[in-house]
């Protein structure tokens, strides 16, 4: 069974910075794709960022440039690099590897964003 669990989140300022990171009970390369969700209140959940085996990135349009996902295969770590973060950004995130068809969830970490 694949477990993942997230840390880093917390409560922050508009215009701060933070970072999630994702360690898995598994070599990394082993998933298809790594990525981040977030869901926030009353809304859907959404990707926020992915990177799959070959090292490619995708990021949803509100998070570009400001927004970095990468890994680290020898510690079986992802992390989010959140930078300029907005009041929009709050949400719990959770990690979710893919392998095989089959997808695995953290259990959500709570980022908020607020003066």
């Amino acid at each position: 069974q694949v477990q993942l669990v997230e840390s880093g989140g917390g409560s922050v300022q508009p215009g701060e910075s933070l970072r999630l990171s994702c360690e898995a009970s598994e070599n990394i390369f082993n998933f298809n794709d790594m990525g981040w969700y977030r869901q926030a209140p009353g809304k859907e959940r959404e990707l926020v960022a992915s990177i799959n085996v070959g090292g490619v990135t995708n990021y949803v349009e509100s998070v570009e440039g400001r927004f970095f996902i990468f890994r680290d295969g020898h510690k079986k770590t992802i992390a989010l690099q959140m930078n300029r973060l907005k009041p929009e950004d709050t949400a719990v995130y959770y990690c979710n590897a893919r392998i095989l068809g089959r997808r695995y969830w953290g259990q959500g970490t709570q980022v908020t964003v607020s003066s």
